[in-house]
């Protein structure tokens, strides 16, 4: 998955980055495509920011070369030379896939570590691409997303929640003492009801569909309730004015991405949560509105749809580096 801070690395630098990395994984790779290399990666600071993102991602399949997966790569190989990739990328991509695997990637995350740590110590937790339903001893309905950690706390007078990474979707059960869903931005406390639960960079969001929730910030103390058929977002400061809340964002409950005049770019950034490795939009195309029923179980089906329904090709630089970009004439 592909997640960047707006103040990293851009677009095309990344692009080039990646066509780089490939090209100097090249056993054959001659002295002057260094050289080469060596001056475009001076010739800009964000070239270097670029570099060090891609080079991070190709080290992370390296370290744990036992988890590697041969249909998987044989795979991205096969769509790599379909879409006639060279001969260095091929083989860079085969390298890299040998050396890795797509279990890999579960440890590849934006996040700090502490909060990593505290994921894997979790609960219930999924990996990327995963989903998990189950009921909790109370009757409490939940469906953790892809990529996502939860914890239990209950005892004889509170029934406590920890979502600690990615999204739940909670069926409060029938039970007298209080619920309480924690985040690192605040506390929600749901009166009856079903609603969603997601941690984003920088904040959580939080939609209801069936009774209501209470929102408490964690520093500066403010406070809202957002019913059913709403939606706000929070950081440990403020609380955002309420918005609808679209039910078709459950059908990843579902193992489906719904999307109606969605733009590519953002349904684009939800695929990426469900598959490993980078996926990127152009932003030349990144605005195409989008409608349609997706896939979120066979991600490259997806990308697939999306490329026979809109005038963008996939092109795959390395098995593990695809960006959807305006078709070629």
């Amino acid at each position: 998955m592909s997640v960047r801070d707006p103040g990293g690395p851009d677009y095309h630098s990344l692009e080039q980055a990646a066509e780089w990395f490939a090209t100097l994984g090249d056993d054959d790779v001659s002295a002057a495509e260094r050289e080469a290399w060596r001056c475009w990666l001076e010739a800009n600071p964000r070239h270097r920011r670029a570099w060090d993102y891609v080079e991070s991602v190709g080290r992370r399949f390296g370290r744990l070369r036992d988890d590697g997966d041969p249909h998987l790569a044989g795979g991205a190989l096969d769509r790599a030379r379909e879409q006639r990739l060279s001969r260095r990328q091929a083989l860079k991509g085969l390298a890299v896939l040998a050396t890795g695997g797509a279990l890999g990637w579960a440890g590849w995350r934006h996040s700090p570590l502490p909060e990593l740590a505290r994921a894997w110590r979790a609960d219930y937790r999924t990996p990327v691409g995963g989903r998990r339903a189950l009921v909790l001893d109370d009757g409490t309905g939940l469906w953790l997303n892809t990529d996502s950690a939860l914890n239990v706390d209950y005892d004889a007078d509170r029934r406590r929640l920890t979502l600690v990474a990615g999204e739940v979707l909670v069926d409060t059960g029938a039970d007298p003492r209080p619920l309480w869903l924690i985040t690192g931005d605040g506390e929600l406390r749901p009166l009856g009801t079903r609603f969603r639960v997601r941690r984003e960079e920088g904040g959580t969001e939080v939609a209801v569909y069936q009774g209501a929730v209470r929102v408490y910030a964690a520093d500066s103390g403010a406070e809202r309730t957002v019913p059913a058929g709403r939606r706000t977002r929070f950081d440990g400061r403020h609380i955002a004015p309420l918005a609808s809340a679209d039910p078709a964002r459950l059908a990843w409950t579902r193992g489906l991405l719904i999307a109606e005049e969605r733009p590519l770019g953002e349904l684009v950034a939800e695929l990426a949560r469900y598959r490993h490795g980078h996926l990127a939009v152009d932003p030349a195309v990144a605005g195409l509105p989008v409608m349609g029923t997706y896939p979120l179980d066979d991600t490259d089906r997806a990308l697939s749809m999306l490329e026979a329904a809109l005038p963008v090709r996939v092109r795959r630089r390395l098995p593990w580096w695809v960006t959807l970009e305006p078709a070629a004439d």
